[in-house]
């Protein structure tokens, strides 16, 4: 799955590895369309077969575009049942966005339909927007490449991470809204207490250290499901996808989030990173050794490689647990242990106090400019009965927020339930410039975690009159009604 571009990658340069190959077909003036189909495809989980969905097509399971290329796909369903695929961080217009009946219909079983627009760069990715599906692994990579990407003396490494049950979608869903979901301390009926920062660990390269412990006498919840398996590249720590690296290399990490209801922990190791870009947008670089990502949001991590023949493990740790999936970059001649699915410790509660939030800075800051308009957004909900809102309401008894196309519009995401919430606006990229009342020039994104019972401000130019999808990225919370519209007027 992952794609590697080859040290020294050049635009007329040799093929990629693996299954995603360089796609020449940016070179010719009129190419043809790439073909995606979503399909069905099996396995190995744990030494056990495990039927899920995908999303397949010439450059296996994901595209890569080149610098200039525009996004032209046939999507096909190969499925028995309707699907759509919305493609994550890009800005189509709103008819290919890729919603069920907003404003297009679902694919019927054997339909085909055409996709053509200008692609955002950066690391992104495609899923279904049928949230069961999603939690049936239908999703891939999408990469569009910049044009120093291709001139980088550095190899490219895409990891896409996901959570994965044997039961069907509708099981688990049945079991998270009864109150089952999840046996730990971090999950129904037992909620995860945390404390404030752990500095140490801070200064040891890790962000956001936080451990359980209080938080102003409050508890929150972490995990509502308890997976069968954590998956980086469709594969566990029983069987790591070895990715063959350089001596003294650079390596550009490109990690997706695409679970449907766990944060992760990157853990580059011994290997001290550099945290360069989140959902697609350049940053400030930032050291360290841990990174958090929520589920939809994307870090891009570059490593300068030791000069000698070793492994490298990069890990995933689920936050509140002690499960972790993972890759491992080794060298020629390198020795590779085996490594273990379950950690020592578990790892911490992610971001709790916005520390990794609140130290990404944009260097493709929005323009400045005075506010047109602002939104509180308020989110809610409880464990049981299993509801989650925005505004107070579910998809159907929603009201959406309004804006005029071309306006500076500030959406203030207030969480006062007491689990975190990744939220994905559609259609737009947007600038976070508040952290609990401190105002600042934070980091591009479409996708922003709200910790619970904290503010995290965004400010957006909006575009296409359209309605464009808010919603939360935890997939079982959107299953249950956590969404609502951005509605532009022109």
């Amino acid at each position: 799955m992952p794609f590697v571009s080859r040290r020294g990658f050049l635009a007329a340069g040799a093929a990629m590895a693996a299954s995603f190959q360089f796609n020449s077909r940016a070179l010719a003036q009129e190419p043809p369309a790439l073909r995606l189909s979503a399909t069905t495809r099996t396995l190995d989980i744990n030494g056990r077969a495990a039927t899920v969905f995908g999303l397949a097509g010439p450059q296996g399971s994901g595209l890569v575009l080149n610098p200039g290329e525009r996004f032209r796909v046939d999507l096909s369903n190969d499925l028995p049942v309707p699907t759509i695929i919305h493609w994550h961080g890009q800005i189509p217009p709103n008819g290919q966005d890729g919603v069920p009946d907003a404003p297009m219909a679902a694919l019927a079983p054997g339909e085909t339909r055409g996709y053509d627009f200008a692609p955002q760069p950066g690391t992104h990715w495609m899923h279904s927007h049928i949230p069961i599906q999603e939690m049936q692994l239908l999703a891939a990579p999408l990469i569009v490449r910049r044009p120093e990407d291709v001139r980088a003396d550095r190899q490219e490494v895409v990891v896409l991470l996901h959570d994965f049950s044997f039961k069907s979608p509708e099981e688990v869903m049945a079991e998270i809204t009864g109150g089952h979901g999840a046996s730990h301390g971090a999950g129904h009926g037992t909620p995860a207490p945390v404390q404030g920062m752990d500095h140490g660990a801070m200064g040891n390269g890790a962000i956001g250290g936080m451990q359980h412990g209080s938080m102003s006498g409050m508890e929150m919840d972490l995990n509502d499901h308890d997976w069968d398996a954590y998956l980086a590249n469709d594969r566990t720590l029983a069987d790591p996808e070895i990715i063959q690296v350089e001596r003294g290399g650079r390596v550009r990490l490109r990690i997706i989030n695409g679970a449907a209801a766990t944060v992760f922990w990157i853990d580059t190791g011994t290997v001290a990173g550099r945290l360069v870009a989140v959902d697609g947008h350049d940053i400030r670089p930032l050291a360290g050794t841990r990174f958090g990502v929520a589920m939809g949001q994307r870090l891009d991590i570059e490593l300068d490689l030791p000069g000698e023949s070793a492994a490298w493990p990069i890990l995933a740790l689920r936050e509140g647990a002690r499960e972790r999936t993972g890759i491992v970059l080794a060298a020629p001649g390198a020795s590779i242990s085996r490594i273990a699915g379950m950690g020592e410790t578990e790892a911490a509660a992610f971001d709790v106090d916005l520390a990794q939030e609140g130290q990404l800075l944009a260097l493709d800051a929005l323009p400045s400019r005075s506010v047109d308009r602002s939104h509180m957004v308020m989110l809610g909900g409880t464990m049981q009965p299993y509801v989650w809102t925005i505004d107070g309401a579910v998809w159907g008894g929603h009201r959406p927020i309004g804006a005029r196309s071309g306006e500076r519009v500030e959406l203030m995401f207030h969480n006062m339930s007491m689990m975190g919430h990744p939220m994905h606006l559609h259609g737009h990229s947007f600038q976070v410039v508040e952290i609990n009342g401190r105002r600042m020039a934070g980091a591009r994104r479409d996708t922003v975690y709200v910790p619970p019972m904290s503010m995290v401000t965004v400010a957006v130019d909006a575009g296409e009159a359209a309605n464009w999808m808010l919603h939360c990225h935890h997939m079982p919370h959107l299953a249950t009604g956590m969404m609502t519209e951005f509605a532009v007027e022109a």
